[in-house]
């Protein structure tokens, strides 16, 4: 028998907490919520408090009130950043406090806006929050990323179904695709991580020259990083305590060669970017660089985002990803790459995590950059894998050894 709502409701807030963040005794939690998101952030803070946090400040964000201002601000306003958030993020990240961010937001809300307004305000955005963001890349403090949904976000998803129905099966999909009605949600993540860590660790092992994609419109061989590592399941601080980055999670993930990269591939699923549903997407690489993209729908958004920098039009990750989990089951496309890049494999351009190299945690950027790593302001994941598309590793040899078959695992 299913829990009543509110009980499923407060174990999900557990486990952002107890394994999310995986909050420590004395530690404060920096939450930044969406509005809609509210009744799961007040029990974020209860289990925050309950796990021994001396602070929890919670910073409320409304997507609306940045559709407003993109609408009727002065175009050479909409870079600013408040100072005193850019400096809590900051204070929050050398602090080692940890960070939990719950998004509600529309997948679509700022579409048929200006895309240079959009692209404005998104860059000042990163620009300001860089630090914080170089320091999230080192793992320096435990953070995740979670969603809570809400009417805007279950209307698309679906659209058929009357209002308060579409709003309670994302529910169902959410704590679902998160495990929630297990018996024992927190004892089945650390399993599942565990599981997680275990087979990156024997992808590690191999040291593959490259991943080779195979698929309709997608032809792709993204060469690894020197001394890379794959990473999946719980990250740890420089403490060696454990953290979730993502809730849900399914992949396993490493950092491409920054030109090491070459053919064509094609998007399996809708990227939500900018408030923009991108679909349709296909990209052509040449020596690690993204030389052609084109989208059915949203294209100027994509363009304007590989626009953001040198390092954007290069690959920052690729994550290997089955097609059977709790996600899967959902049977939902969620509209949302947080849930949707957990059903299949991905990349994303911009920059590379420093997790997925050897003593990372000590590298600089010029010694990331040497073994292959990209840099860049910003990070996006797009969707690429599904039953038809194969992924096999290739040895430094020349040998080919299959990884994922209809979408999944033999290796």
């Amino acid at each position: 028998m299913t829990a009543p709502f509110e009980r499923r409701l407060e174990r999900y807030a557990e486990l952002l907490v107890r394994v999310g963040v995986n909050l420590q005794p004395g530690q404060r939690l920096l939450l930044s919520a969406d509005l809609d998101a509210a009744p799961l952030a007040r029990q974020v803070v209860r289990h925050a408090y309950l796990a021994g946090a001396p602070l929890v400040n919670v910073i409320w964000n409304d997507a609306e009130s940045t559709r407003l201002r993109l609408l009727h601000a002065a175009p050479d306003t909409l870079a600013d950043f408040p100072g005193w958030r850019a400096q809590l993020w900051q204070d929050t990240a050398e602090r080692g406090d940890a960070f939990l961010h719950v998004t509600s937001e529309d997948p679509a809300l700022l579409a048929g806006l200006a895309p240079d307004l959009v692209d404005r305000e998104r860059r000042g955005r990163q620009r300001s929050l860089q630090g914080f963001a170089d320091l999230m890349r080192r793992n320096a403090f435990p953070w995740c990323r979670a969603a809570a949904p809400a009417p805007a976000w279950a209307a698309r998803v679906y659209p058929d179904l009357p209002a308060a129905q579409a709003v309670s099966r994302l529910w169902d999909a959410v704590f679902h695709a998160n495990r929630v009605d297990l018996p024992d949600p927190v004892q089945a993540w650390r399993e599942h991580l565990a599981a997680l860590e275990a087979r990156a660790a024997l992808l590690t092992a191999r040291q593959y020259r490259a991943v080779h994609l195979r698929g309709p419109g997608t032809d792709l061989e993204v060469g690894l990083a020197d001394g890379h590592v794959w990473v999946g399941g719980a990250s740890p601080t420089p403490a060696g305590v454990p953290f979730a980055a993502n809730m849900p999670t399914e992949e396993i993930f490493t950092a491409p060669h920054r030109t090491r990269v070459t053919g064509t591939v094609r998007a399996t699923k809708p990227l939500s970017l900018s408030g923009t549903l991108v679909e349709g997407i296909e990209m052509r690489f040449e020596a690690g660089r993204i030389v052609h993209a084109r989208a059915d729908r949203g294209e100027e958004v994509l363009r304007r985002a590989l626009d953001t920098d040198e390092g954007a039009r290069f690959l920052g990750e690729v994550a290997l990803v089955p097609g059977a989990s709790p996600v899967a089951e959902t049977g939902t496309l969620f509209l949302d790459s947080l849930y949707d890049e957990n059903v299949a494999c991905h990349l994303a351009f911009g920059y590379a995590f420093q997790e997925n190299f050897a003593g990372g945690d000590q590298l600089t950027r010029d010694e990331v950059a040497a073994r292959g790593g990209n840099d860049s302001l910003t990070h996006v994941d797009f969707m690429v894998g599904s039953a038809d598309v194969t992924v096999d590793g290739l040895r430094g040899d020349g040998s080919r050894e299959p990884l994922l078959r209809d979408g999944q695992w033999v290796f």
